[in-house]
């Protein structure tokens, strides 16, 4: 027989708001990249329930109510991780805390650290958390990636859609 759709979150979970963040100045080459990914991500089908898309820009205090009404966060961004341009990170939970904790790297950092911050404080912060990062080539003055950039958007956006299912699936990886 045929095996049940697995694409049906269950019914305990009406109500899971999940908020994602697309990072990024879409007019500074690779510092979009987050808002290019949550873009493709956006428009991958089947359509998700509960999950808000927002083009946070580059980010701001300005979204720490959105982020108190969320039971989940998903962040996407361009990310000194280290690592050879276009490849990603992901990273859950305490583990994402800590990145951002320990954020030297771009100026978006340092504002997720202080919106993480800010909701911490309030008892806000979604108990479900995970960053999807890109590791730029550049930051400069320009709306184009380059070819190693652009090939990441797919696999940033597939990582993401990842996580997104399983969460309403109640699969954690915390």
């Amino acid at each position: 027989g045929s095996k049940p759709s697995r694409r049906r979150p269950p019914e305990r979970y009406a109500g899971m708001r999940t908020l994602v963040l697309g990072v990024g100045n879409p007019l500074m080459s690779h510092d979009g990249v987050g808002v290019h990914v949550l873009q493709e991500l956006s428009r991958r089908q089947p359509a998700l329930d509960e999950v808000d898309y927002l083009d946070a820009g580059t980010l701001g205090l300005v979204l720490l109510s959105q982020v108190e009404q969320a039971q989940a966060l998903l962040v996407i961004d361009a990310a000194q991780l280290g690592l050879a341009p276009g490849e990603t990170s992901v990273l859950h939970g305490a583990d994402m805390d800590a990145f951002f904790r320990n954020a030297r790297g771009s100026v978006h950092e340092v504002g997720l650290r202080d919106l993480l911050d800010a909701a911490r404080l309030m008892g806000t912060l979604p108990p479900r958390r995970a960053f999807v990062g890109v590791q730029p080539q550049r930051v400069a003055i320009g709306s184009s990636l380059s070819p190693s950039l652009y090939a990441s958007v797919a696999l940033a956006a597939a990582q993401a859609r990842t996580i997104l299912e399983a969460w309403q699936l109640d699969v954690t990886n915390d």
